[in-house]
């Protein structure tokens, strides 16, 4: 067996099948391309890499270690998987649940547990890894609504909705799918259960929201939690739920030393993201920082979206010329601040004590151009705010 990529994912599987020999992009010297061996490939890399387009028999970890005796729920979407998958697991969890995949625990290293075969197992569930799952499914799909993404990953958008709408294709009438209402056209043997917001879900469900202590956007992620809670152990724990307590850089809202409203946001990397997030802020006036790395995304729906509101724009990072040209297409204020440490800067100048406003951090894009990961760069965003009004 072969093993493309040599990260969080590929060192995993190769604990469980040591024989295994992995490859990057370093090893194509090596790599047999006649060869018709099985090929796992992580799921960072793209499948325009060399490496793919020279492998024969692909698939993916949940390929290699998910089988008919396991009872798994696989959560996808644009926006919210993550919340959703945790929340999920913390109401699961005292009853034996498992969770990994895109989130914490690679799939490989979550092979080895010895209730594996008893428990019910979450998978966090990206694009990425469902581009590369041939056989796989789930007994439980949830998909949250999808948006541009990972564009240069997957070519095209058609493609990315493509990889998110495939478990349905691969499920049996005795699985349950629940997804957008949107998407009721594509075909599958599960059972389908579609929703168009939380108050269809509500409804479907028979799930009182008055009773859930989430608003927008976690309220979504926090019924579709408690529908696959009621349909595996036929109750709602709304106690439970409303003490989950979400993961930092998602609308993290703060006070610096004056007295102002800082929301760090660093978690949307999309257009989706940022518009849930300005809605949340669409009475007070919003200085938004944006920018980074925004994966070849249109733009243009950020924009045509925020024309309207009392917004000032801060672009940074790599699109930083990108964003300034759009915010004068759409008359949009706008100042050019091209890093992080600087944005911040020009907010708290240009402020000048105001306590009206509300400076977000939502960049719409990635973070790796000049940050390790979002967390870092939503860090970052705290100790600058912290550090320049001192």
């Amino acid at each position: 067996m072969r093993i493309l990529g040599k990260g969080k994912t590929a060192l995993a599987i190769k604990e469980v099948f040591p024989n295994s020999k992995m490859y990057d992009d370093n090893d194509k010297e090596l790599f047999d391309i006649n060869s018709n061996e099985l090929t796992v490939v992580s799921p960072g890399i793209p499948p325009y890499n060399y490496l793919v387009q020279n492998s024969k028999n692909i698939a993916s970890d949940y390929d290699l270690f998910l089988n008919d005796d396991m009872f798994t729920i696989w959560i996808s979407g644009t926006n919210g998987k993550t919340t959703t998958t945790s929340m999920l697991y913390h109401l699961l969890k005292d009853s034996g649940a498992l969770c990994g995949g895109n989130i914490g625990i690679p799939l490989g290293s979550l092979s080895k547990e010895k209730d594996i075969l008893k428990s019910k197992i979450i998978l966090e569930t990206s694009s990425f890894t469902l581009h590369y799952t041939n056989k796989a499914k789930p007994n439980i799909y949830i998909l949250l609504p999808i948006s541009e993404d990972h564009i240069s990953w997957h070519g095209t958008y058609q493609e990315y909705v493509n990889s998110k709408l495939k478990p349905l294709s691969l499920m049996s009438k005795d699985d349950i799918a629940i997804i957008p209402i949107k998407h009721k056209d594509y075909k599958s043997d599960a059972n389908v259960i579609y929703y168009n917001d939380a108050n269809d879900l509500a409804s479907t469900f028979e799930i009182d929201i008055e009773k859930v202590n989430f608003k927008e956007p976690f309220l979504t992620d926090s019924l579709l939690a408690l529908t696959v809670e009621k349909i595996v152990n036929s109750k709602i724990s709304y106690d439970k739920i409303n003490q989950f307590s979400q993961d930092p850089h998602k609308i993290e809202e703060f006070i610096d030393s004056r007295k102002r409203l800082w929301v760090d946001d660093s978690k949307a990397t999309n257009v989706d993201a940022t518009i849930q997030a300005v809605k949340t802020y669409k009475d007070k006036n919003i200085n938004i920082i944006l920018g980074g790395d925004d994966k070849g995304a249109n733009l243009e729906p950020l924009f045509e979206y925020i024309k309207d509101y009392s917004i000032k724009v801060y672009a940074i990072g790599k699109n930083t010329d990108k964003l300034a040209n759009l915010s004068n297409e759409y008359n949009i204020k706008h100042e050019k601040s091209y890093t992080l440490e600087e944005a911040v800067k020009n907010i708290i100048a240009n402020e000048n004590g105001q306590k009206a406003s509300v400076s977000l951090l939502s960049p719409a894009a990635a973070s790796l151009d000049q940050f390790t990961s979002y967390k870092h760069r939503g860090d970052e965003f705290k100790r600058f705010v912290k550090l320049f009004n001192n």
